[in-house]
């Protein structure tokens, strides 16, 4: 009997053994198949597109496909775990409805269900790691193309004589690209989009100028599509603005940078190479050159002459802005600096790029996260744009109409910039900047220039 036991327990012993042994080996397995996981979800809808990011603990390795009756993208993703919240109410808008899972391949895999308000042409890729992020899969959904407006045939008295001057502010980075990060965690896209806004809240408050924002939300576009969007708002200049970071804390300090000689041969070239741009850039005089050589011939020559107009203006502002910059803040570079930057490749129009600060530095990181320092540099770029177009309007504007209609006056005693300034109904900094004025100070017999925007 007792022989009978001792063999009953070693068979029973035996069997759990191996039961054991299965189990350890279908959990080791499938922690091995689930070797990644979806650990957050961010959505970052823009203007043209919603950008879904998946963040995850590894490279991704997915397939996707769409179905229709209902629209949905769905993306499989293999050997993949997911730990993330779905259910935020963040992640919806007008398109993307909602994110949600559905039955996977096989155990080891994860199924990511869009659910869409419309058909799209998804675009999918993955991003290494990238400070601050880890291992990305990123899915753009671009909205459907409007349809567009029929062409309007203005009257001869409603031609665009007069019109604004149109200052297009394009805040860097944005989105899944959030610039520079300083010691405490400042992001460079949320300071620089501040300051975009400031200035633009002053070009517009501004008679005869007109604002145009590049990026107006979180969210990210392309250094070269930002140039393509001055253009399509038939922009006199494009201000891009940045702030500046380094390895080490130290430097710290403001600089302003224009296209360099190098990259603008360069840009111009690759121009020139798309010849579908050819009749947008001559701006309809190629409609009337048959000759396809003439017309490159033409178009080179006038690209070239743009070009050479947009860097030189460029650099005249550039030197305008530190001159004001210097005021509110201290300066990296005291001059003009050149870089191949693509924010800056636009041959027709003038555009600089002004670096607020190095968000590295603690000091600067502090300043700009002040709002009156962020509204003071917003202040000394719109002083120095309106000064160079005062002295510079471009043709049709309303400030070249009144730069054709210049009053002078001669200064009596008695007189002040306060009092000349209520009689003629402008601003005292206006009297100030035509005439180049540092103080308040005007001298009997002095004549001064009397704008009248």
């Amino acid at each position: 009997m007792e022989g009978f036991t001792h063999r009953q327990l070693e068979k029973s012993l035996i069997a759990w053994l191996r039961l054991a042994s299965c189990l350890f080996l279908l959990f080791f397995s499938a922690t091995i198949s689930a070797s990644n996981s979806i650990e957050g979800v961010r959505v970052w809808p823009s203007p043209t597109n919603t950008r879904v990011v998946f963040d995850l603990e590894a490279q991704p390795s997915f397939t996707y496909f769409t179905l229709q009756n209902p629209d949905r993208l769905v993306i499989d993703f293999s050997e993949t775990s997911l730990t993330a919240d779905l259910s935020g109410p963040e992640h919806l808008n007008e398109l993307l409805q909602r994110i949600r899972t559905s039955t996977p391949k096989n155990q080891q895999s994860t199924r990511i269900v869009l659910d869409l308000a419309s058909p799209v042409t998804p675009n999918l890729f993955a991003m290494p790691p990238t400070e601050p992020y880890g291992h990305r899969l990123v899915v753009d959904l671009p909205y459907a193309i409007q349809q567009s407006q029929p062409t309007v045939v203005k009257r001869s008295d409603e031609s665009d004589r007069d019109r604004d001057i149109i200052i297009a502010i394009d805040a860097g980075h944005g989105g899944e690209d959030p610039g520079s990060i300083g010691p405490t965690g400042t992001y460079e896209k949320n300071i620089v989009l501040s300051i975009a806004k400031k200035l633009a809240g002053l070009v517009d408050g501004e008679e005869g100028m007109r604002a145009v924002l590049i990026r107006t939300g979180d969210y990210y576009i392309s250094p070269n599509r930002r140039p393509e969007l001055a253009r399509e708002h038939k922009a006199d200049l494009l201000i891009s603005i940045h702030a500046d970071a380094f390895t080490t804390p130290q430097p710290r300090g403001g600089s302003v940078w224009v296209l360099s000689t190098g990259r603008a041969d360069t840009e111009l070239g690759r121009w020139m190479e798309r010849t579908e741009r050819h009749s947008e850039l001559l701006g309809g005089a190629a409609e009337v050159i048959n000759d396809a050589t003439s017309e490159r011939y033409l178009a080179e020559t006038i690209l070239g002459l743009s070009m050479d107009h947009s860097m030189a203006t460029s650099h005249d502002l550039s030197e305008k802005v530190i001159a004001e910059m210097r005021k509110i803040t201290r300066m990296h570079k005291t001059r003009p600096q050149a870089a191949s930057l693509a924010v800056l490749t636009s041959p027709d129009i003038p555009s600089i790029l002004v670096e607020v600060g190095f968000i590295s530095n603690p000091q600067e990181e502090k300043n700009l996260n002040w709002a009156k320092h962020r509204q003071r540099l917003a202040e000394s770029v719109f002083t120095a744009t309106k000064r160079y177009f005062q002295a510079v309007p471009p043709d049709g504007t309303l400030w070249a109409a009144n730069k054709n209609s210049v009053r002078q006056h001669k200064v009596v005693s008695g007189e002040s910039l306060s009092l000349l300034a209520q009689r003629y109904n402008v601003k005292v900094s206006s009297i100030k900047a035509a005439n180049n004025l540092t103080n308040d100070v005007v001298r009997i017999g002095q004549v001064l220039t009397i704008p009248t925007i």
